[in-house]
């Protein structure tokens, strides 16, 4: 008998629900095994792993959508395998294959199809791969084995009230450090930010901006996303920095604006005191596509963009597009879907 679940989809937040399989891999003796599918929701893992003591491991976060002929399909699952890679090199740890990556991710899709939403529901299948170390090890030194695992859970919008603008704070706090692992998808660079991203909500924001931790000039992040400004002779300009973490969604929303929407494309230095050069703003990530940023808080002056309660044209029309190319209802550049 079919398994029926009982899910509201449209009022579903950005939150855990355990599904029924979930992928994992070990590494041991230098190489990866198999892999298998298994419906413990549990690690089971030595109580000295580096993944524990030292911060030795990483994530990935990506999505599968439903179209609208009720098929399903993942969107550039090759970027976030290449992307884990990279950090695995950062931090050392063993590559998982790009190709296995791709097939872990659909294995888990496959296994759990029931809790793909419907399309036109405004929810979706997040994915959670991450490459973990473990066994018994006790100095500052690479694990002696390690996992790989995707699981995946059925989200709502990050944000409650879906694409409506929301400001921000500029933190005194840095995300990451010149040189330090920034650009990797680790573990550390999120707890680092809880306490500025808890003292901007304790004073109204959304999240804070973090500039460069170099100068404190010149924006980086915005909470856990990348930010992009439109410039009033609109442009599509985003900060470039070795300490930015390379979102997926972002780089996909450059080749959108470019391809699809015929704008200038620039990967540049954006200072945080010539906010004025934009008309809009937005943060951008796979768990929220586009949050559209109404204003910014910097010493204690609010800078508004296009506004505080309407989203702006250009933002929209990016939002709308790439949600499009995601659920199948604009033509995707090419090998930027997966099939499941």
């Amino acid at each position: 008998m079919e398994k029926i679940i009982d899910i509201e989809w449209s009022k579903l937040g950005f939150s855990y629900i355990k599904t029924d399989y979930r992928y994992i891999s070990y590494w041991k003796d230098g190489k990866w095994d198999e892999g298998t599918l298994t419906q413990d929701n549990r690690l089971h893992i030595s109580e000295a792993s580096t993944a524990l003591h030292y911060g030795q491991q990483c994530f990935e976060g990506l999505k599968a959508y439903r179209t609208k002929d009720g098929k399903v399909q993942l969107f550039r699952p090759d970027r976030n395998a290449a992307r884990m890679q990279d950090s695995c090199r950062r931090i050392m740890m063993p590559e998982f294959p790009i190709e296995r990556f791709v097939d872990a991710c659909k294995q888990v899709v496959k296994a759990n199809e029931i809790y793909v939403p419907p399309y036109g529901s405004g929810a979706t299948l997040y994915l959670r791969p991450f490459l973990i170390g473990v066994g018994d090890n006790l100095g500052v030194r690479p694990a002696p084995e390690f996992i790989f695992s995707v699981f995946c859970s059925p989200v709502g919008p990050y944000f409650k009230g879906g694409m409506k603008p929301v400001n921000f704070s500029v933190s005194d706090y840095d995300r990451a450090a010149p040189y330090g692992t920034g650009a990797a998808k680790v573990g550390g660079n999120y707890a680092g930010s809880l306490m500025p991203h808890e003292m901007a909500v304790k004073s109204g924001f959304a999240d804070c901006i973090y500039l460069d931790p170099a100068t404190h000039t010149k924006i980086e992040e915005v909470g856990a996303a990348n930010f992009f400004g439109i410039t009033k002779d609109n442009k599509f300009v985003t900060p470039k920095s070795p300490s930015i973490l390379p979102s997926i969604t972002k780089y996909s929303l450059m080749q959108v604006a470019k391809d699809y929407l015929g704008m200038e494309v620039e990967e540049r230095d954006v200072y945080i005191d010539k906010l004025d050069e934009f008309a809009e703003a937005g943060a951008c990530g796979t768990a929220a596509v586009i949050t559209p940023i109404g204003g910014i808080e910097y010493k204690g002056k609010l800078h508004v963009f296009y506004s505080e309660t309407e989203v702006g044209p250009v933002t929209k029309k990016l939002y709308e597009t790439l949600c499009g190319i995601q659920v199948g209802d604009i033509t995707a550049p090419e090998g930027w879907i997966a099939g499941v």
